[in-house]
This record gives structure tokens, C-alpha cells and sequence, in this order.
């Protein structure tokens, strides 16, 4: 009778070492690499969504395009896209709650509201100041960064591919729509110039972002330019008032969509047209 008491409480005692043992092994597992659905090369200790990418939080729809791009899936933008300029937005309770909630928080330094954007995001969230810039040199510089900071490097590159073909395109349209296949001379407000060198013009002045003076009314229409590149968002009117030069309006912000893309197949078109006449 004692011989098989001391059997029995020998089976239990091995299997209580067993089961320890394999739940010592399972965390040690779990803490030797990433968890299934952990986004590498991202911000450790985030909120990532249910497929491991990161959540983002965008000011604008400009900085959450560059975040679509760059590989971000869930991406929730502030501004809403009907706020024709972006830097009047006052953002709400909600959003600030919003910003609490990221692994990253997109934002850039000219936007009044930044500071409210740090604040709310206290350290839970990885504060990334965006150079917001359509020029395609930095638009492919920018989301490449992005993409190493969200650990989507590959989405990124895909999006660079496909871009870069997108835009060698419009460029060559572009240079074929030429008036007498001589590049076009424009002035371009600041904010627009790199519309201005997709379309391959000759750039013979800048203004803004505050209105044309009238020194420079008179420097730039004695330069005798056939079009004005007009930023959509901060137009101060017509740029150069007596001077019969057409002016093309070119709008910086995607859309809701948060695709770049549209922004530079719009912004061709809208040059091609006042080209044509």
C-alpha cells in the first residue's frame, strides 16, 4: 500500500515539473523574438493593428498619403479634407484622443496646431516631423524613410517603382504638349514649384506665400511669363493683376483616398490645358 502512495505522488511531482517546464520553455519563446503579428523594424511596444502594421495618425491628408505610400494600412487622418486650409483647423477633444492612441503621429512643423500634437501624444507615440514637399526627388526620399520607420520597407519601394514610372509618363506628356516645343516660362508660387518641374518649364520667378508687391508685380511681369503656377490653398488672388497671364490653380492635397498619384496626373493636366490655350 505505501509502495504505490509513493508512486502516485511520484507521478504527480513529474507531471507538475513537466507542465512548468513547458510554460517556462513557451515564455521564454515569446521573449527571445517578435510576437505573430509584430510589425519588425517599427516602434517597439505599440499599438500595431490586427495585422501588424502600425497605426498612424496624420495631420492632414498630405502626411497621411506620404503614410499610405510609404506602407501604412491604418492610417487615420485629423483635418478633414473639406478644410480648404489645413493650418486654420483647430483640432478637436477627439482627435487629440486619436493621437494618444498611435505608434506614430505624422505632422509638419509649419502647422500651427504641432504643438497640440505633441502634447497629446505625451510618450506613447513616436512623433514624426514630415517634410511636406510634392517634389518627386523628395516625395520618394521622404516615404522611403517612412517605410524604415514603420518596418514596410518592401511596400515602399513597390510604391517608388510605381510611381516613378507614373510620373516619367506625365513628364514626357507633357514636354510633348509644349507650345511651339519650347519649354514653357512660368512663375511659380513657392509651394508649387515642383509642379512647375514636372512639366519641364523655365521658372523666371517665385512669390509667396504672402502676396505679389508691387516691386515684385513689376519684376515678374517684365519677365513676360506665359503662365503662373497658383497654390491652390493660400491663393492671394490673382498674382499678377494687368499682366494677361494665365494662372493654373495647382492643389497639393490628396484626397480622402490619401493617393498621391491623382495629385500629379491633376496637376499635369491642369498645365497641359493653359498650354494649349
Amino acid at each position: 500500500m505505501a509502495r504505490t502512495r509513493v508512486r502516485i505522488v511520484h507521478r504527480i511531482v513529474t507531471s507538475l515539473a513537466l507542465t512548468a517546464g513547458l510554460a517556462l520553455t513557451a515564455a521564454c519563446g515569446a521573449s527571445d523574438g517578435p510576437s505573430p503579428g509584430s510589425s519588425s523594424g517599427g516602434k517597439s511596444g505599440g499599438k500595431h493593428g490586427h495585422d501588424g502594421s502600425p497605426v498612424v495618425v496624420a495631420t492632414t491628408t498630405w502626411e497621411g498619403a506620404f503614410a499610405k505610400a510609404a506602407g501604412a494600412k491604418d492610417v487615420k487622418v485629423i483635418v478633414p479634407q473639406s478644410v480648404h486650409h489645413a493650418p486654420d483647423y483647430d483640432p478637436k477633444p477627439s482627435d487629440l484622443a486619436a493621437v494618444a492612441e498611435a505608434d506614430f503621429v505624422l505632422y509638419a512643423p509649419f502647422e500651427p496646431y504641432a504643438e497640440k500634437i505633441k502634447e497629446a501624444a505625451g510618450s506613447k507615440a513616436e512623433l514624426v516631423e514630415v517634410a511636406l514637399d510634392n517634389d518627386a526627388d523628395k516625395v520618394t526620399a521622404e516615404v522611403a524613410r517612412l517605410g524604415e520607420k514603420f518596418g514596410t520597407r518592401d511596400a515602399a519601394a513597390k510604391w517608388k517603382a510605381s510611381f516613378g514610372t507614373e510620373y516619367a509618363k506625365l513628364q514626357a506628356d507633357l514636354k510633348a504638349a509644349w507650345p511651339g516645343g519650347k519649354a514653357p516660362v512660368v512663375v511659380s508660387q513657392v509651394f508649387t514649384a515642383w509642379s512647375a518641374k514636372m512639366a519641364g518649364a523655365n521658372v523666371v520667378g517665385t512669390y509667396g506665400p504672402e502676396a505679389v508687391t508691387a516691386a515684385q508685380l513689376a519684376e515678374l511681369s517684365a519677365k513676360k511669363p506665359a503662365l503662373v503656377l497658383d497654390n491652390a490653398h493660400m491663393s492671394t488672388g490673382v498674382a499678377l493683376p494687368g499682366a494677361g497671364v494665365k494662372q493654373v490653380k495647382i492643389v497639393n492635397y490628396p484626397g480622402e483616398d490619401l493617393d498621391l498619384l491623382p495629385v500629379y496626373r491633376n496637376a499635369a493636366t491642369a498645365v497641359k490645358r493653359a498650354m494649349a490655350g
